[in-house]
């Protein structure tokens, strides 16, 4: 079953927020590498290249359904905030626009009786979950350091030690997201 026109424009417009997601956290895993906080930038950029692996999968899916690609102009990131905690903050509220969309893409999928999309949405509706429980955990514990530099260099040590999925190629060319 071929993708409706509505569903191609959405599966499209979720693309270009994937990549936007990439795009901003590049940015602030760049930012965070000039402060000298290598380990939230380390962080950062395995998130940048989960969500370059979010987009390839729904790339994958619309063009397997017969869907027509058009990959939209990005917004340039904003600057990164001044501070550890406002840039978890901004990268919550980034993740909860995230889900709205998904959400939003879900409800579209049903009220069209697109029932081929739900699985892949239920499982972007899972990782959106964990996405946003991920980055309020580690805002949590940065407002608990608040500006103590020695808390903020744990924490970076820490947020340096997190692994990296596959590479996003590898991931996108068996049809997978990666893990978070």
């Amino acid at each position: 079953m071929q993708l409706s026109e509505s569903l191609t424009r959405a599966y499209n417009a979720q693309i270009k927020l994937e990549f936007e997601s990439s795009f901003v956290y590049l940015q602030m895993g760049g930012d965070f590498e000039l402060r000298s906080l290598p380990g939230f930038s380390h962080w950062m950029r395995l998130q940048s290249s989960e969500e370059y692996t979010h987009a390839m999968k729904f790339i994958n899916f619309v063009l397997e359904r017969g869907g027509r690609l058009e990959l939209l102009a990005l917004d340039k990131p904003a600057p990164t905030p001044a501070t550890v905690v406002e840039a978890f903050e901004a990268a919550l509220r980034h993740e909860q626009r995230v889900t709205k969309a998904i959400h939003d893409l879900y409800a579209l999928a049903l009220e069209e009786r697109d029932y081929a999309s739900l699985p892949l949405l239920q499982w972007f509706v899972n990782e959106q979950t964990e996405e946003e429980a991920t980055v309020s955990t580690i805002l949590d514990r940065l407002r608990m350091v608040g500006e103590d530099r020695t808390g903020i260099l744990f924490m970076d040590r820490e947020l340096g030690q997190r692994a990296g999925a596959r590479s996003a190629a590898a991931a996108a060319e068996d049809g997978e997201a990666g893990a978070g």
